[in-house]
């Protein structure tokens, strides 16, 4: 192949064999993305099929970790290719990340859920999810490396900003797919099995990708580093064990990628997160309008790869991460406000107050997913949480005495799990219809779901529920169904003591009358201000990622670039980005404020910020060839 890569030459356009590489890499990588997001932005769906037995509350973390996996163990997938990279070439390394997680995600849309496999089943997604993220850990720095080494020096930034948009545009193209087959197929069958096809899709997007790279030849620079036998014999131990390159992982680390990761994770993937656990804005629409908002916004990162050919990589990364410390805070209420306006109302006009007795009261971070609330004071909490109601919690109750909630003028007495005993479930139910009867009255969008009641036990369902004014007489003289037994059983309307024998069941649909469940209303949502908001974090996003591939190519030599390099990456964006939606959703559920959780995120991109404007040095105009 002709070797178009230049250094330090006068700048000229783009060559048919550099835009070949581009569009390898970046179609590559464009893959490895969709592949890797369809998990997160499947969550719901994966969870209830893997995870069925958690409470719901609970599922949401487990689901939310189990993402999170494939995060954990990129920066271990960034040490073994990244030292296969270094040894042995960055083409063929790359072309075994794309197999191995395009086969991982293909197996997960053939995965049989927990019903059939029982346990067995969220182990195997666990498995199947640690290959994926081993995979995309050595994904991108071979792609970034790949690219950055076929640039010319004064272009280098727009050259390596396509690499970048394919995080989006994966997540893009996730949620077109998602949205498609969601159009298809009904509600009830894409939870079933339609949310499947995404990720058997993935094995032509596969067969396409390999195919492609199959036909590029290895970078010029590392070819030409090997014959002049300045390759390095230990990669990892010279990136990372000698101080003079040590150091520059550790400023990579904590001067870039890790304020560049949360804020890239808090715009793209934590925003979707908000709008649909907290607000309670229903997937579909949710989906859509994360694609029109990142649709809007992925050409900026070509953009501000272009502009740090100019000016620089470091202003820009660092304006991005001032812009999010400044604004993070009041662009996610600005969203709350457009998203759900009621939730915001009643948010500002009615809080909880949840008093309990010292010491009932338990911090609600949950790594593991398997940890149940148990204590009257963590009930209560675990479940306004849940509801995104903020609340205060007052440690004046006498010990041994059960937490109680007050919402407005109304006081609902908690449980302890372990002494309710076998009238857990009862109690519970009990508890939840108390405060979301005082919710609802307090101003809360909440909604009811039909009930399903049968005859043996209507009389019983219109005494327990005077709220309703339920006639029993005219209920029974409405419609009806004629049910078999065991499809009753099996849907739960009523037990098997309870039919008496009897082959079929009388049952009433009795509708707004079953459980409560906070939504947004549609036609309150306000979608362009929505859209707005979503645009500007991924404005952001893009600042602090566009140019951040060609500062970290040129931060390391050729010899040990693909490992030095992939490693602070993937720390930064595997662990301080990959546990953010995790760690921001559990910090606010302790606190008992939706916005609670953003101080992580906030945090993070301010240290960042300060160590990279004092000990970050701009990297442009380095000539990649000259440093061996």
């Amino acid at each position: 192949m002709a070797i178009a890569s230049t250094a330090g030459g006068a700048s000229r356009g783009m060559t048919r064999e550099e835009k070949k590489v581009i569009f390898a890499s970046s179609l590559g990588a464009v893959f490895e993305w969709y592949d890797f997001y369809l998990y997160g932005a499947l969550a719901g769906a994966i969870g209830l099929t893997f995870f069925n037995s958690f409470p719901e509350s609970t599922r949401y973390i487990f689901t939310l970790l189990v993402f999170a996996a494939g995060f954990i163990v990129r920066p271990f997938g960034a040490l073994v290719f990244g030292r296969i990279g270094d040894l042995v070439g960055r083409k063929y390394t790359f072309l075994v990340t794309i197999l191995i997680m395009g086969l991982s995600t293909f197996l997960v849309g053939l995965l049989p859920g927990s019903e059939t496999l029982g346990i067995l089943a969220p182990i195997l997604l666990i498995a199947l999810r640690m290959l994926q993220g081993l995979a995309l850990g050595g994904e991108y720095g071979g792609a970034a490396t790949y690219v950055a080494e076929h640039a010319p020096d004064d272009r280098r930034g727009f050259y390596t900003s396509w690499i970048q948009t394919t995080a989006t545009l994966g997540l893009f193209l996730s949620l077109i797919v998602i949205l498609i087959v969601q159009n298809s197929v009904s509600k009830e069958a894409f939870s079933a099995w339609g949310w499947r096809i995404p990720f058997l899709v993935s094995a032509i997007l596969l067969g396409i990708s390999v195919w492609i790279r199959l036909s590029l030849s290895e970078s010029p620079t590392f070819l030409r580093m090997k014959e002049e036998g300045k390759s390095s014999k230990a990669p990892l131990s010279e990136a990372f064990g000698q101080w003079k390159n040590a150091k520059i992982a550790i400023l990579a680390l904590f001067g870039l990628t890790a304020g560049q990761a949360v804020v890239w994770y808090n715009g793209q993937f934590y925003a979707l997160f908000f709008l649909a656990n907290v607000l309670k804005v229903d997937a579909q629409s949710v989906n859509i309008m994360i694609a029109i908002a990142l649709a809007l916004g992925t050409g900026f990162f070509v953009f501000f790869g272009w502009l740090s050919d100019k000016i620089g990589r470091k202003p820009i990364i660092m304006a991005g991460l001032a812009l999010a410390v400044v604004t993070t805070f009041p662009l996610f209420k600005a969203l709350t406000w457009a998203a759900n306006p009621a939730l915001a109302t009643a948010q500002q006009n009615t809080r909880a107050t949840v008093t309990a007795a010292p010491g009932d009261c338990n911090f609600q971070f949950n790594p593991t997913g398997t940890r149940v609330p148990l204590t009257s004071c963590d009930i209560a909490t675990d479940f306004l949480a849940k509801n995104s109601v903020p609340y205060d919690i007052v440690a004046t109750a006498a010990a041994g005495t059960p937490a109680t909630v007050k919402v407005g003028n109304e006081t609902v007495t908690s449980y302890d799990a372990k002494a309710a005993g076998d009238k857990k479930a009862a109690s519970d139910a009990a508890f939840k219809k108390a405060v979301n009867l005082s919710l609802q009255e307090g101003g809360y969008p909440l909604k009811r779901a039909a009930s399903k009641v049968a005859d043996q036990k209507l009389d019983a369902f219109v005494a327990a529920n005077p709220e309703l004014k339920l006639d029993a007489a005219a209920i029974r003289a409405g419609e009806k169904t004629a049910v078999p037994t065991d499809q009753a059983i099996k849907d739960k309307v009523l037990t098997k003591d309870e039919a008496a024998g009897a082959t079929e069941v009388t049952v009433y649909s009795i509708p707004a009358s079953g459980a409560f469940s906070m939504f947004a209303d549609p036609a309150q949502v306000n979608w362009a201000k929505v859209i707005g908001i979503l645009f500007i974090l991924v404005l952001y996003v893009t600042m602090v990622y566009g140019p951040i591939a060609a500062i970290l190519v040129e931060m390391f030599p050729t010899r040990i670039r693909y490992s030095g390099m992939s490693l602070p990456y993937h720390i930064g964006n595997g662990w301080f980005g990959g546990l953010l939606p995790a760690i921001v959703f559990a910090f606010s559920a302790y606190k008992g404020d939706i916005y609670y959780g953003l101080w992580y995120p906030v945090v993070v991109a301010a240290v960042t910020l300060i160590i990279g404007m004092i000990f970050v040095r701009d990297t442009l105009g380095t000539d990649l060839h000259t440093k061996t």
